[in-house]
Protein backbone atom coordinates (compact mmCIF):
# COMPACT_ATOMS: atom_id res chain seq x y z
CA UNK A 1 0.00 0.00 0.00
CA UNK A 2 3.00 2.59 0.62
CA UNK A 3 4.57 1.68 -2.70
CA UNK A 4 0.99 2.40 -4.01
CA UNK A 5 0.92 5.83 -2.45
CA UNK A 6 4.44 6.56 -3.17
CA UNK A 7 3.72 6.03 -6.70
CA UNK A 8 0.18 7.87 -6.62
CA UNK A 9 1.96 10.56 -4.68
CA UNK A 10 4.53 11.39 -7.73
CA UNK A 11 2.35 10.77 -10.43
CA UNK A 12 -0.28 13.48 -9.15
CA UNK A 13 2.98 15.70 -8.33
CA UNK A 14 4.20 15.12 -11.72
CA UNK A 15 0.40 15.98 -13.51
CA UNK A 16 0.58 19.30 -11.27
CA UNK A 17 3.65 20.53 -12.31
CA UNK A 18 2.91 19.33 -15.80
CA UNK A 19 -0.19 21.66 -16.03
CA UNK A 20 1.15 24.71 -14.43
CA UNK A 21 4.67 25.08 -15.75
CA UNK A 22 4.83 22.98 -19.13
CA UNK A 23 4.03 25.06 -22.22
CA UNK A 24 0.55 23.91 -22.34
CA UNK A 25 -0.26 24.77 -18.89
CA UNK A 26 0.77 28.46 -19.56
CA UNK A 27 -0.75 28.35 -22.60
CA UNK A 28 -4.24 28.05 -20.98
CA UNK A 29 -3.62 30.44 -18.49
CA UNK A 30 -2.18 32.80 -21.58
CA UNK A 31 -4.96 32.31 -23.97
CA UNK A 32 -8.06 33.76 -21.97
CA UNK A 33 -6.26 37.04 -21.38
CA UNK A 34 -5.41 36.98 -24.44
CA UNK A 35 -8.90 37.06 -25.39
CA UNK A 36 -10.04 39.20 -23.25
CA UNK A 37 -7.26 42.08 -23.91
CA UNK A 38 -8.45 41.72 -28.19
CA UNK A 39 -11.96 41.87 -26.96
CA UNK A 40 -11.42 44.86 -24.55
CA UNK A 41 -9.73 46.47 -27.90
CA UNK A 42 -12.90 46.67 -29.59
CA UNK A 43 -13.80 49.66 -26.86
CA UNK A 44 -11.03 51.66 -28.79
CA UNK A 45 -12.06 51.49 -31.98
CA UNK A 46 -13.22 54.73 -33.35
CA UNK A 47 -17.16 54.90 -33.09
CA UNK A 48 -19.29 55.11 -36.69
CA UNK A 49 -22.65 55.15 -37.86
CA UNK A 50 -22.19 53.70 -41.12
CA UNK A 51 -20.23 51.15 -43.10
CA UNK A 52 -19.14 49.82 -39.23
CA UNK A 53 -17.84 46.76 -40.99
CA UNK A 54 -15.64 48.12 -43.58
CA UNK A 55 -13.82 51.70 -44.39
CA UNK A 56 -15.74 54.52 -43.77
CA UNK A 57 -17.61 56.54 -47.29
CA UNK A 58 -14.53 58.52 -48.45
CA UNK A 59 -14.62 62.08 -48.73
CA UNK A 60 -11.23 63.75 -50.22
CA UNK A 61 -9.61 63.30 -53.38
CA UNK A 62 -6.58 61.12 -54.18
CA UNK A 63 -8.01 58.70 -51.11
CA UNK A 64 -9.67 56.20 -54.06
CA UNK A 65 -5.71 55.50 -54.70
CA UNK A 66 -5.22 54.51 -50.87
CA UNK A 67 -8.76 52.11 -51.17
CA UNK A 68 -7.52 50.65 -54.32
CA UNK A 69 -4.46 49.41 -52.61
CA UNK A 70 -6.09 48.45 -49.44
CA UNK A 71 -8.97 46.13 -51.68
CA UNK A 72 -6.02 44.51 -53.88
CA UNK A 73 -4.21 43.70 -50.62
CA UNK A 74 -7.47 42.09 -49.09
CA UNK A 75 -8.12 40.43 -52.25
CA UNK A 76 -4.88 38.83 -52.61
CA UNK A 77 -4.41 37.52 -49.01
CA UNK A 78 -8.03 35.99 -49.20
CA UNK A 79 -6.96 34.48 -52.43
CA UNK A 80 -3.77 32.91 -51.00
CA UNK A 81 -5.82 32.08 -47.81
CA UNK A 82 -8.36 30.13 -49.24
CA UNK A 83 -6.26 28.75 -52.15
CA UNK A 84 -3.34 27.30 -49.38
CA UNK A 85 -6.25 25.78 -47.22
CA UNK A 86 -7.60 23.84 -50.00
CA UNK A 87 -4.26 22.74 -51.06
CA UNK A 88 -3.59 21.58 -46.95
CA UNK A 89 -7.03 19.87 -47.09
CA UNK A 90 -6.36 17.76 -50.52
CA UNK A 91 -3.33 16.66 -48.66
CA UNK A 92 -4.77 15.86 -45.57
CA UNK A 93 -7.25 13.52 -47.54
CA UNK A 94 -4.88 12.45 -50.02
CA UNK A 95 -1.90 10.98 -47.51
CA UNK A 96 -4.11 10.23 -44.46
CA UNK A 97 -2.98 7.07 -42.85
CA UNK A 98 -4.63 4.00 -44.16
CA UNK A 99 -4.39 0.26 -43.42
CA UNK A 100 -1.91 -1.70 -45.87
CA UNK A 101 -0.52 1.73 -46.89
CA UNK A 102 3.03 2.51 -45.40
CA UNK A 103 3.84 6.26 -45.67
CA UNK A 104 6.93 7.31 -47.48
CA UNK A 105 9.85 10.13 -46.58
CA UNK A 106 10.32 13.07 -48.71
CA UNK A 107 13.30 15.26 -48.15
CA UNK A 108 12.27 18.41 -49.80
CA UNK A 109 12.14 19.82 -53.18
CA UNK A 110 15.02 22.91 -53.58
CA UNK A 111 13.47 23.95 -56.82
CA UNK A 112 9.67 24.12 -55.47
CA UNK A 113 11.08 25.90 -51.64
CA UNK A 114 13.07 28.49 -54.21
CA UNK A 115 9.61 29.05 -56.29
CA UNK A 116 7.91 29.46 -53.40
CA UNK A 117 9.98 31.94 -51.51
CA UNK A 118 10.59 34.08 -54.51
CA UNK A 119 6.68 34.73 -55.34
CA UNK A 120 5.90 36.07 -51.56
CA UNK A 121 9.36 38.08 -51.73
CA UNK A 122 8.61 39.61 -55.17
CA UNK A 123 4.97 40.14 -54.06
CA UNK A 124 5.78 41.94 -51.01
CA UNK A 125 8.39 44.11 -52.80
CA UNK A 126 5.70 44.58 -55.47
CA UNK A 127 3.27 45.91 -52.97
CA UNK A 128 6.42 48.20 -51.33
CA UNK A 129 6.90 49.80 -54.03
CA UNK A 130 3.42 51.00 -55.30
CA UNK A 131 2.60 51.81 -51.55
CA UNK A 132 5.72 54.06 -51.39
CA UNK A 133 4.28 55.59 -54.99
CA UNK A 134 0.66 55.95 -53.19
CA UNK A 135 2.60 57.67 -50.31
CA UNK A 136 4.07 60.37 -51.97
CA UNK A 137 1.44 61.15 -54.70
CA UNK A 138 -1.60 61.04 -52.01
CA UNK A 139 0.12 62.46 -49.10
CA UNK A 140 3.90 63.74 -49.63
CA UNK A 141 3.57 65.68 -53.07
CA UNK A 142 3.88 69.23 -52.89
CA UNK A 143 0.42 70.74 -51.98
CA UNK A 144 -1.18 73.62 -55.24
CA UNK A 145 -0.38 77.04 -54.49
CA UNK A 146 -4.08 78.29 -53.69
CA UNK A 147 -4.24 75.57 -50.64
CA UNK A 148 -5.79 76.43 -47.95
CA UNK A 149 -3.06 76.88 -44.73
CA UNK A 150 -4.40 75.24 -41.63
CA UNK A 151 -2.20 75.02 -37.77
CA UNK A 152 -2.83 72.32 -35.97
CA UNK A 153 -1.13 72.29 -32.71
CA UNK A 154 -1.84 68.60 -30.62
CA UNK A 155 -1.62 68.13 -26.51
CA UNK A 156 -2.73 66.14 -24.05
CA UNK A 157 -5.73 65.55 -24.19
CA UNK A 158 -6.46 68.02 -26.74
CA UNK A 159 -5.93 70.07 -29.75
CA UNK A 160 -6.06 73.44 -31.37
CA UNK A 161 -6.45 74.84 -34.83
CA UNK A 162 -5.06 78.04 -36.00
CA UNK A 163 -6.14 79.61 -39.77
CA UNK A 164 -4.90 82.74 -41.38
CA UNK A 165 -6.61 85.68 -41.13
CA UNK A 166 -7.77 88.23 -44.47
CA UNK A 167 -4.32 87.24 -45.77
CA UNK A 168 -4.46 83.87 -46.21
CA UNK A 169 -1.11 82.82 -44.79
CA UNK A 170 -0.34 81.58 -41.28
CA UNK A 171 3.44 83.28 -41.51
CA UNK A 172 6.26 81.88 -40.28
CA UNK A 173 6.79 79.69 -36.93
CA UNK A 174 9.84 77.42 -35.17
CA UNK A 175 9.09 74.30 -33.07
CA UNK A 176 11.65 76.05 -30.20
CA UNK A 177 8.57 78.79 -29.68
CA UNK A 178 5.92 76.46 -28.91
CA UNK A 179 4.77 77.05 -25.09
CA UNK A 180 1.74 77.51 -23.58
CA UNK A 181 1.05 81.04 -24.72
CA UNK A 182 2.29 80.34 -28.02
CA UNK A 183 0.72 76.54 -29.35
CA UNK A 184 1.99 77.21 -32.63
CA UNK A 185 5.05 78.56 -32.00
CA UNK A 186 4.53 81.56 -34.17
CA UNK A 187 7.59 83.75 -35.03
CA UNK A 188 5.87 87.28 -33.61
CA UNK A 189 7.95 89.26 -35.76
CA UNK A 190 6.49 88.31 -38.84
CA UNK A 191 3.57 90.57 -39.47
CA UNK A 192 1.17 87.57 -41.38
CA UNK A 193 1.26 85.60 -38.03
CA UNK A 194 -0.67 89.39 -36.27
CA UNK A 195 -4.05 88.41 -37.73
CA UNK A 196 -4.07 84.63 -37.35
CA UNK A 197 -7.56 83.15 -35.18
CA UNK A 198 -7.63 79.64 -33.66
CA UNK A 199 -11.04 77.56 -33.13
CA UNK A 200 -11.70 73.87 -31.57
CA UNK A 201 -13.31 72.76 -34.64
CA UNK A 202 -11.86 72.06 -37.95
CA UNK A 203 -13.60 73.89 -40.44
CA UNK A 204 -12.84 73.12 -43.76
CA UNK A 205 -13.76 74.33 -47.22
CA UNK A 206 -15.10 71.88 -49.89
CA UNK A 207 -13.12 71.35 -53.21
CA UNK A 208 -10.11 73.30 -52.32
CA UNK A 209 -6.89 71.86 -50.80
CA UNK A 210 -5.85 72.24 -47.60
CA UNK A 211 -2.31 72.26 -46.50
CA UNK A 212 -1.95 71.20 -42.69
CA UNK A 213 1.00 72.42 -40.50
CA UNK A 214 1.17 69.77 -37.94
CA UNK A 215 2.94 70.37 -34.33
CA UNK A 216 3.34 68.26 -31.09
CA UNK A 217 3.74 70.17 -27.81
CA UNK A 218 4.55 67.02 -25.80
CA UNK A 219 4.07 63.50 -27.27
CA UNK A 220 3.70 61.75 -30.13
CA UNK A 221 -0.02 62.39 -31.53
CA UNK A 222 -1.59 60.74 -34.11
CA UNK A 223 -3.37 63.09 -36.67
CA UNK A 224 -6.39 60.93 -38.35
CA UNK A 225 -8.99 61.28 -40.38
CA UNK A 226 -10.26 58.31 -41.88
CA UNK A 227 -12.76 59.56 -44.14
CA UNK A 228 -9.93 61.49 -45.90
CA UNK A 229 -7.48 58.35 -45.54
CA UNK A 230 -5.10 60.63 -43.77
CA UNK A 231 -2.92 59.65 -40.81
CA UNK A 232 0.27 61.15 -40.16
CA UNK A 233 2.33 61.21 -36.45
CA UNK A 234 2.35 64.61 -34.88
CA UNK A 235 6.45 64.83 -33.22
CA UNK A 236 7.43 66.79 -30.81
CA UNK A 237 10.22 69.33 -31.74
CA UNK A 238 9.22 68.69 -35.42
CA UNK A 239 7.24 70.39 -37.63
CA UNK A 240 5.25 67.94 -40.24
CA UNK A 241 4.04 70.55 -43.27
CA UNK A 242 3.89 67.74 -45.83
CA UNK A 243 -0.12 66.88 -45.22
CA UNK A 244 -2.34 67.70 -47.28
CA UNK A 245 -5.83 67.27 -48.69
CA UNK A 246 -8.59 68.47 -50.75
CA UNK A 247 -12.61 67.68 -49.09
CA UNK A 248 -14.91 66.53 -51.47
CA UNK A 249 -18.17 66.45 -49.52
CA UNK A 250 -20.29 68.77 -47.51
CA UNK A 251 -20.68 67.55 -43.99
CA UNK A 252 -20.32 67.66 -40.47
CA UNK A 253 -18.48 64.45 -39.06
CA UNK A 254 -15.42 63.68 -36.29
CA UNK A 255 -11.81 63.21 -36.81
CA UNK A 256 -9.70 61.78 -34.50
CA UNK A 257 -6.64 62.45 -32.71
CA UNK A 258 -4.61 59.38 -30.97
CA UNK A 259 -2.20 60.06 -28.25
CA UNK A 260 0.28 57.22 -28.03
CA UNK A 261 1.84 57.84 -24.44
CA UNK A 262 4.13 54.96 -23.42
CA UNK A 263 2.22 51.93 -23.77
CA UNK A 264 -1.05 53.62 -22.90
CA UNK A 265 -2.98 55.17 -25.96
CA UNK A 266 -5.73 57.61 -25.83
CA UNK A 267 -8.80 58.48 -28.28
CA UNK A 268 -10.47 61.94 -28.30
CA UNK A 269 -12.98 62.19 -30.82
CA UNK A 270 -13.25 66.30 -32.25
CA UNK A 271 -15.95 67.80 -34.32
CA UNK A 272 -14.72 69.00 -37.90
CA UNK A 273 -17.24 70.35 -40.51
CA UNK A 274 -16.57 71.01 -44.61
CA UNK A 275 -18.41 74.15 -45.47
CA UNK A 276 -19.00 75.39 -49.10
Amino acid sequence: MTNRNNFVGYYESHRFRDMNFSPSGRLRILLPILLLWLLAGTGWAAQRTSNLWWMPDLASKGGEQVDQLIYFICFLTGGVFVLTQVVYIYFLIKYRARRGVRATYSHGNDRLELVWTIIPTAIFIGLWGYSNHVWWDVLHSTPPSDAMELGVTTYQFAFSMQYPGADGKLGRSDVKLISNDNLFGNDQSDPATKDNFTSAMMELPVNRPVHIRLNSKDVIHGFYIPEFRIYQDAVPGRTIDWVWFTPTHQSSSLWHKQSLILAQSCMVHLPMGIMS
